[in-house]
């Protein structure tokens, strides 16, 4: 035995471990929104939701992902904490699929044509096919789907590797005492299970590791059931470490029900093995030479045995961890809900993580719309109140526009992909977007505020023709909130022509606004505020149009940075869609102001 045996011993520890996460980023990126979907879907039926828990498990690698994400559904109000207690289960029985495939290690030539699963034929065989995908091909997802493959065939490589120097260092006796101890102290195998998983936070690698050192023929089954029992518990407490950070009770509480059922699957599958070995029941496997395959299967049997034991019971470990975990009688803003969404364990899974800025963008923009109305209504009927509802909302748009923004800074680290960075670079520039139109509400608030203390108000004609430019901008913001909530083409190119009639309308009143001081039917007094509310009005629907701009762009990414140069094409009258909606929407309000605009002409002329 030399020291260079035991650095090929991590070297490969490192290749496998490397390999499964490759693999498991690769897996869980590329099939993310069909992951969102899957998790959402879960119901009170916990048998279905242990279904979804051990697929998703089962398809990513890692039960610590698949709870981790579960955890944030829930914090995020997508799943219930009953909901998540069948997925809780089913994501413990997934993560023996690992071990179920190193188990290939056992086939021998006898197998025949099966031979073809053993990791020395997959291991290269995925390697090539991986690389091949990641350097020849330009199919969409190809990186990922190459990433896949050569992620499976480098942890086979590690496999391999591992295998090799264990049994070098088997040859020389280092291990002999190791093992003597495991048969003689289940306690010593409890704790070296626990410690092992803990510390690489995957119960897959760590069953994995004892596979291989399995095959050195020298362990066996009285050796490994205790370790095996350890690695559950050492896995989960990681956790629910990772649930608990930074969360509210609910995700709080999902870690800990992980906690107290892989605790007690630990207790039930010591004390039924060392009950039947008392009863002389296990007496033919008590002494057996444990191999990977026998691993794998007791694994299985531990997991599975004890999700059907636990199953009725889950209802009362959730009990229990609200006892342990209680909720905390505070104060929660409005918008409490879609701020606690924002959460970054959902980066793992980026369809999910764009789900939540995006309800959250959206959420933003309907209080900055809110506010819009609400000002305008001031200058009909000032109300203190109201008032004072538009400033705190703006407290909250503002508070929104931090916390979404935050978010996706912090998102971008995390982004790999050409699409996923054009979504992200979509939404932070809506943000700042979004939280321009709550300004403008403010604006208008302050213009009506100061009316209301000089106790003057707007001409009857005037507040006519701003009700049809408000009705007007409701139709622009309408537009622009379909555009971006459904990435709605069509209402994308609608924008621009309704933006083109706002900045035509707010000439239009800025000009009656002088005829009507010239005949003295409106105070200078109001100057200052009508061409303040004007100019406001106006840069709303400029945001608007700035929104469906990035909308289109985004469908359509050979735009670029050529949007100006679209719209300055728009508005040389040469597109037929622009001209049409922009024809139909000025016909409509211009007719709106026309008789208004009548009784102007008739008072001038007399």
């Amino acid at each position: 035995m030399s020291v260079f045996d035991v650095l090929t011993l991590f070297g490969g520890l490192a290749m496998f471990l490397f390999g499964m996460r490759l693999m498991g980023n690769a897996l869980k990126e590329g099939s993310s929104g069909a992951l969102k979907r899957i998790m959402e879907r879960a119901t009170n039926n916990v048998f279905t939701a242990f279904l979804l828990g051990m697929l998703v498990t089962a398809l990513i690698q890692s039960s610590t992902a698949t709870i981790v994400i579960t955890s944030g559904l829930v914090a995020a109000g997508i799943l219930t904490t009953r909901q998540s207690l069948g997925i809780l289960i089913g994501a413990n029985v997934g993560t023996t699929v690992t071990g179920q495939i190193i188990r290939l290690l056992d086939l021998n030539e006898s197998a025949g044509w099966l031979q073809i699963f053993k990791p020395s034929t997959l291991a290269p065989v995925a390697l090539v096919i991986g690389i091949v995908l990641i350097m020849f091909c330009t199919f969409k997802k190809h990186d990922q789907i190459g990433n896949i493959f050569m992620g499976f065939g480098i942890l086979f490589s590690g496999l391999l590797t591992m295998t090799s120097a264990v049994n070098t260092l088997s040859d020389a006796g280092a291990f002999d005492s190791v093992f003597a101890n495991l048969d003689n102290s289940p306690f010593l195998g409890y704790l070296s299970g626990l410690g092992v998983s803990f510390v690489l936070q995957s119960s897959s690698a760590t069953i994995g590791i004892l596979q291989t050192f399995s095959m050195a023929g020298q362990l066996t089954f009285k050796g490994i059931y205790a370790v095996i029992c350890g690695i559950y518990l050492g896995d989960c407490v990681t956790t629910a470490i990772v649930c608990s950070i930074g969360a509210k009770e609910e995700a709080r509480r999902v870690g800990l029900i992980n906690v107290l059922f892989n605790l007690g699957k630990t207790v039930v599958a010591l004390l039924a093995v060392i009950i039947l070995h008392a009863l002389g029941l296990i007496d033919g496997l008590w002494d057996a030479t444990a191999n990977p395959g026998l691993i794998a299967n007791t694994n299985t049997v531990f997991n599975l045995v004890c999700a059907l034991i636990f199953m009725p019971f889950m209802t009362s470990l959730e009990k229990i961890s609200r006892v342990i975990i209680k909720d905390k009688p505070t104060p929660r803003n409005k918008y409490a809900d879609t701020l606690e969404s924002l959460d970054t364990k959902f980066f793992i899974t980026p369809a999910i993580a764009f789900s939540q800025a995006y309800h959250a963008l959206l959420t933003m923009f309907d209080a900055a719309k809110s506010n819009i109305t609400k000002a305008l209504s001031l200058f009909r009927e000032y109300n203190d109140d109201v008032r004072k509802e538009i400033n705190d909302e703006e407290e909250n748009i503002d508070m929104m526009t931090d916390r979404i923004a935050d978010y996706l800074v912090q998102f971008s680290a995390h982004i790999s992909q050409q699409d996923h960075a054009e979504i992200l670079n979509q939404y932070y520039k809506t943000v700042s977007e979004f939280e321009r139109l709550g300004d403008h509400a403010v604006n208008i608030a302050e213009e009506a505020e100061a009316l209301h203390n000089d106790g003057a108000s707007f001409s009857p004609t005037a507040m006519h023709e701003i009700d049809v430019l408000e009705e007007l901008l409701n139709e622009v913001l309408a537009t622009t909130r379909l555009a971006f909530e459904k990435r709605d083409e069509d209402a994308a190119r609608r924008v621009e022509p309704l933006e083109e009639v706002v900045d035509d309308m707010v000439d239009t009143l800025r000009q009656n606004h002088l005829s009507r001081l010239s005949r003295g039917e409106c105070s200078a007094v109001l100057d200052a505020s009508f061409i303040n509310l004007m100019s406001d009005l106006e840069r709303i629907s400029d945001v608007c149009s700035n929104v469906g701009l990035k909308v289109l762009s985004r469908i359509h990414p050979d735009m670029g940075d050529q949007t100006h140069s679209y719209v300055s094409k728009l508005h040389q009258g040469s597109n037929e869609f622009f001209n049409t909606h922009y024809e139909a929407a000025h016909a409509v309000y211009y007719g709106k102001l026309k008789p208004v605009e009548a009784k102007a002409s008739e008072n001038e002329e007399k």
